[in-house]
């Protein structure tokens, strides 16, 4: 069973600065259901004409940097999200602006769909069995943004970024997945904590390796007996009519196993959105699943945890699109009256796809899962660091944590 491993320790940090990159236009806004006017979180954000695309950040805003030269009259940028209808945006008018996108929901009638009574189970396994017609089987190169953070209580510790550059092996090959950080900065610490220091040990490693699909064995370990299926719903994603199934555990074994909801395609049988959580019900035995070191006297107790993946299709292939984890726990020293609650959260969206040309980076330019990206980035935080590429937008929680920090680091 793969380990998300929060390690307790103490670090330092240095200072530097990157130069702006140009050749590029920026659309950005706020993702908005047209109803209601709610923001949409997590919409999934591209350029019509390539592979580049961002998500929306939980307040349903982006920011969508495109180079120049792929601009044309007719260039539009295309948003959809599950329970919406796809929406195109032309770009005359809207670059180097800010507003809003409208999405209309959608819903499904089930006339339109033929439905025909079907195991739960024998739906998800046929997903699995159909991983070589619905995903990529050469490798690819992507680029992707990165993003941790670490709250203690309601206030920021920590925020480190990365712009990461992936070998993405074959869907049907034990080959496994690599990535180097291509630049990164931190914020170093937000506010003044105590002495427990909280750090995220292979950070956007451990996102690659919830790619659910390519793990395959990452939820059922090759089992699917272990827990029980039901379709809850049929919805649509990206046009798509999806069965919308839960799953949970049936039985009990010596680490904890996951709830949650799969989307699976009616027609091709493809996963395309993963949901699930780490089952809590017995803290003794979850612990394992996340601690490589902590002090003697430290209890920690999860929460909570919550893994959000997302796939999008590109001419008849699924691709890997963005990966979120959160995890929510409690951490006090023996003979202490009160808790501290922390929360660590990690996203990564991908941001351009290509076909591999030449070789593959080294194994020894890689990001390992031993690595702790906090402690090979400096601090450096102005607006300017990621000029020309894309990045997932702060949500407004973040811009106030940075807003101070940077206050902080102008009176150096």
């Amino acid at each position: 069973m793969m380990k998300l491993l929060v390690t307790l320790i103490f670090a330092f940090s240095f200072h530097l600065s990157y130069p702006q990159d140009p050749g590029f236009f920026t659309v950005s806004g706020t993702v908005k259901d047209a109803e209601t006017g709610k923001p949409v979180p997590f919409a999934s954000i591209s350029f019509e004409e390539g592979f580049s695309g961002i998500v929306s950040n939980p307040d349903g805003e982006f920011s969508l940097t495109i180079s120049s030269e792929l601009k044309s009259d007719h260039s539009r940028i295309m948003i959809s999200h599950i329970g919406y209808r796809r929406s195109y945006f032309a770009l005359e008018g809207i670059e180097g602006s800010r507003g809003d996108f409208l999405l209309v929901p959608q819903t499904v009638h089930l006339t339109e769909v033929t439905i025909r009574p079907a195991d739960a189970r024998s739906i998800v396994a046929e997903s699995l069995d159909r991983i070589g017609d619905n995903y990529p089987l050469s490798p690819l190169r992507l680029t992707g943004f990165y993003r941790e953070t670490i709250k203690q209580r309601r206030d920021y510790v920590s925020i480190t970024e990365a712009l990461v550059d992936i070998y993405k092996a074959p869907y049907d090959s034990q080959g496994n997945d690599l990535l180097r950080i291509v630049r990164g900065r931190k914020s170093g610490n937000i506010k003044q904590q105590d002495t427990l220091l909280v750090k995220l040990q292979g950070g956007p490693h451990v996102s690659l390796l919830l790619d659910v699909v390519k793990n395959r064995d990452l939820l059922f370990e090759g089992n699917l007996g272990h827990y029980f299926f039901e379709i809850e719903d049929i919805v649509i994603i990206d046009d798509t009519p999806h069965y919308a199934i839960v799953f949970g555990p049936r039985v009990k074994l010596n680490y904890p196993l996951y709830y949650g909801k799969l989307f699976i395609t009616v027609n091709r049988k493809a996963l395309t959105m993963a949901e699930f959580s780490l089952d809590l019900s017995d803290k003794a035995k979850a612990v394992q699943s996340f601690i490589l070191r902590k002090p003697a006297r430290l209890r920690f107790i999860p929460e909570s945890t919550r893994y959000l993946v997302h796939y999008k299709e590109v001419e008849g292939r699924y691709y890997i699109d963005y990966i979120r984890y959160e995890l929510e726990f409690s951490a006090d020293w023996r003979r202490r009256l009160f808790r501290t609650g922390y929360t660590i959260m990690s996203e990564m969206a991908v941001t351009a796809r290509e076909p591999l040309s030449g070789e593959k980076f080294a194994f020894q330019e890689a990001f390992l899962s031993s690595s702790v990206l906090a402690d090979l980035v400096p601090v450096y935080f102005h607006d300017e660091f990621w000029d020309g590429y894309n990045y997932i937008e702060p949500e407004q929680s973040i811009h106030d944590a940075i807003r101070r920090l940077n206050r902080r680091l102008d009176d150096w």
